[in-house]
């Protein structure tokens, strides 16, 4: 791809925007670590959640998304869409709890809910394991996209792309280091916004290419005939087909999304995701921007991506790698028009920058707050530890190059990593509405499905995570191994002291019965609190048909079909005009109940 002078300009004046934004957003970082984390606790709703939905909308999040496709059709995407029930659990159940109890990382939880040598363990292995290795390959992986992306539209060879990556990952560290969170949720919402405006377009242009959405229907048939598989086209995987059998898709459905940890979809909310929380002004912002990422990650966000990957079939039907397809579209001078070409390189930028950006920020956050601070230097000035986190934020970018390099070998160990989590998700869900939980509950949890997970794998059975088969035996094998452990260990152990639970119920106020007991001790009434859990349970199940609703509804007014797309949208606006209702009714439960909120309480 050559490049104009057009889009030379286009591309730097985007770097100088973003800069802008940095040395604006610099002086009030570098005030205080709450700053510099979670811009001072005062972020709106729908500022904290774009720049979530923008974080997850990373530079090979196209690419993968074609991949599934071109394999699987469009129910390919049931890979990560059964997500989508994690993430309204998180919404309705979590965001609350997760504003009151008022810490700056969901690892700093350990200790709010826990006491003594194990809750500081958990904070300070969770801290390093998870904002080092974790993080780095997370930021390697992206790293590695945009190469592979570089390389396919500009010509680079690897090293040139990487020197190019280089750069890029210098500038986006620079501005996170010096602007902090503020940086990042600022530039992430001119990032979405480029990002997204420059897949809609290519995604119109593409189907424009193919002759419009019924020759593109009517292409991918005959692909589909002469292939002798499935329709590409249908929204729910086959019955029992090769890709996804039965007890897979069983597992995906209802194992899946509350027992494995997946960034961006953590069982109870974690991650970015809480970082994100913990910014919003209260609970109630904290609640809409995540109730806002999802719609706009699972219902909005997909269609351009798979309407451009069906596209891309009909237009390069040989090409061996079916990924590369999305890259190929808006290189097509027959597609793409050349003088846009500097924006999307710019979008791609874009997507590659939010993503490294909120991870660089996260990470470090993790490592200063809930290790350096906690267990190396308690007690010294903001202005210590800001400068501290803006290093620790340039020494993850140095080491996830490093990781970038090795990433061929580290990309399977990246799968055992998502699995070997498998089993902790009860724990760390329950953990908020049952009292006898502990710090040992999570701490066996933790390492019974990393060493049961990696034996089935590697030992005894063998199971690889890649066969669908092998993953829905792996999954349920150690989750229940993981439950039955953490189960027992929790009654092994002694609970958590009085005092610890109580002084945990009045600040975070959890809901439910397994609380009646502490709730008594506290001088709390756990009536409105049981009542409000149910409404939640209520809200999360109408979540959901929010959700698929409105993504299958989108969907099928796309392709035409008109009766069915606006029945599926007729009941994803009557699942909201409920939540709506719902949550009009709990916020008059709390002021009836006289419930102070957690900023005037703590």
């Amino acid at each position: 791809m050559t490049l104009s002078l057009l889009d030379w300009s286009v591309i730097a004046a985007y770097f100088l925007f973003n800069l802008g934004i940095g040395i604006y957003y610099a002086r009030r970082a570098t005030g205080s670590t709450s700053e510099f984390f979670l811009s001072g606790r005062n972020v709106p709703w729908w500022l904290a959640g774009t720049s979530m939905v923008a974080t997850t909308f990373a530079a090979d999040t196209p690419l993968a998304v074609t991949g599934f496709v071109a394999n699987n059709g469009i129910a390919g995407n049931w890979l990560w869409w059964n997500m989508v029930m994690s993430g309204m659990l998180t919404v309705f159940l979590y965001a609350r709890l997760w504003r009151r109890a008022g810490v700056m990382t969901d690892i700093e939880f350990a200790e709010l809910r826990y006491s003594g040598k194990p809750a500081a363990f958990l904070r300070g292995f969770r801290a390093l394991y998870l904002g080092l290795p974790i993080n780095c390959i997370i930021l390697g992986w992206v790293n590695l996209a945009m190469v592979k992306i570089l390389e396919i539209t500009l010509g680079l060879d690897k090293r040139g792309a990487m020197l190019v990556v280089i750069g890029m990952l210098l500038f986006t560290a620079f501005y996170t280091a010096i602007s902090g969170l503020w940086g990042v949720l600022v530039t992430d919402l001119f990032q979405f916004a480029l990002k997204m405006g420059m897949v809609i377009v290519l995604a119109i242009l593409a189907v424009n290419a193919v002759g419009g959405i019924d020759q593109m229907k009517a292409k991918i048939g005959a692909l589909d005939a002469a292939r002798g598989a499935g329709t590409r086209l249908a929204f729910f995987p086959e019955g029992d087909s090769v890709w996804m059998p039965a007890i897979t898709l069983f597992v995906y459905l209802g194992v899946n999304w509350w027992a494995t940890w997946y960034p961006g979809a953590e069982p109870g909310g974690g991650g970015y995701v809480a970082q994100r929380i913990f910014s919003a002004k209260n609970e109630k912002h904290g609640l809409l921007a995540t109730l806002w990422f999802n719609i706009a990650h699972y219902a909005l966000r997909p269609w351009p991506w798979i309407l451009t990957a069906l596209a891309s079939l009909i237009l390069y039907p040989t090409l061996a790698d079916k990924e590369a397809g999305y890259i190929m579209t808006l290189m097509d001078p027959n597609v793409f028009p050349p003088y846009l070409r500097g924006f999307m390189l710019a979008a791609f930028a874009a997507a590659y920058m939010s993503t490294i950006g909120t991870q660089l920020n996260w990470g470090a956050s993790y490592v200063i707050n809930d290790f350096y601070r906690r267990f190396v230097k308690r007690s010294s000035s903001d202005k210590h530890y800001v400068i501290a986190s803006q290093l620790v934020t340039l020494f993850l970018m140095v080491v996830s190059l490093v990781v970038t390099f090795y990433m061929d070998s580290i990309g399977g160990a990246w799968k055992l990593l998502l699995v070997t989590g498998a089993g902790t998700g009860t724990v760390l869900l329950l953990r908020w509405f049952w009292w006898r939980i502990n710090a040992w509950s999570e701490v066996s949890a933790m390492i019974t499905a990393a060493v049961v997970s990696l034996l089935l794998q590697l030992s005894f059975q063998k199971w690889n995570s890649d066969r669908p088969r092998d993953f829905a035996y792996l999954m349920l094998v150690t989750v229940g191994i993981t439950t039955i452990v953490w189960v027992t260990v929790t009654f092994l152990t002694q609970p958590e002291p009085r005092e610890k639970l109580i002084a945990f119920y009045r600040r975070v106020r959890p809901e439910g019965p397994g609380w009646n007991g502490i709730a008594r001790e506290a001088g709390l009434s756990e009536a409105h609190a049981q009542g409000r859990l149910s409404l939640q349970f209520v809200n999360w199940i109408l979540g959901c048909v929010l959700i698929y609703g409105s993504l299958f509804g989108i969907g099928k007014l796309i392709f035409k079909e008109w009766a069915a797309g606006s029945l599926y949208l007729a009941v994803a606006i009557i699942a909201g005009v409920f939540i709506t209702r719902n949550l009009s009714r709990g916020e008059s439960e709390v002021e009836n109940a006289n419930l102070e909120p957690v900023e005037e309480a703590v």
